[in-house]
């Protein structure tokens, strides 16, 4: 198990890959945002983006399950407040090779509460082509392995 204090501003953690399918594409969209260009191939090419896409609370979800797993489940989590900035910035398609990466940005004690602290982060995906399709900026809370340091 990490840390607070085992976190750097300015590291970046590979959180590794995910690559989509039509079918993850369609049951999401079926089932949380139905809208035509995540749901029906047909309608999809007429649309803007000329094609099945994912919905972008699918790419935040996939994003999740490898911040999860290669972060948060490493790390003592505490928790988050919630996100400062969320953006899906190119459609996802389906065979898409998404990498997650996850950078420190701040880390900063507690003042009120000694054995924690809160990280501030930002994460994206950056697609088989270099692309970043999804930004985001994020704080998390995590225990302190020894509440009387200053990190």
């Amino acid at each position: 198990m990490k840390y607070l204090e085992d976190f750097r501003a300015g590291e970046v953690i590979d959180m590794g890959t995910v690559t989509l399918t039509d079918e993850e594409i369609l049951e999401f969209g079926r089932r949380y945002d139905p809208q035509p260009f995540h749901v029906d191939p047909e309608a999809a090419l007429e649309s803007v983006f000329g094609g099945l896409i994912a919905s972008g609370w699918l790419t935040g979800s996939l994003f999740m399950r490898l911040f999860s797993t290669e972060v948060l489940n490493k790390y003592s989590s505490l928790g988050s407040p919630g996100l400062e900035e969320l953006r899906w910035l190119r459609p996802v398609r389906p065979g898409d090779v998404l990498r997650g990466r996850y950078e420190v940005l701040e880390v900063t004690p507690s003042a009120s509460r000694p054995g924690r602290g809160t990280v501030r982060g930002a994460g994206e995906f950056v697609n088989q082509d270099g692309k970043v399709v999804m930004r985001l900026v994020a704080r998390n809370h995590f225990r302190k392995r020894d509440p009387s340091s200053s990190v």
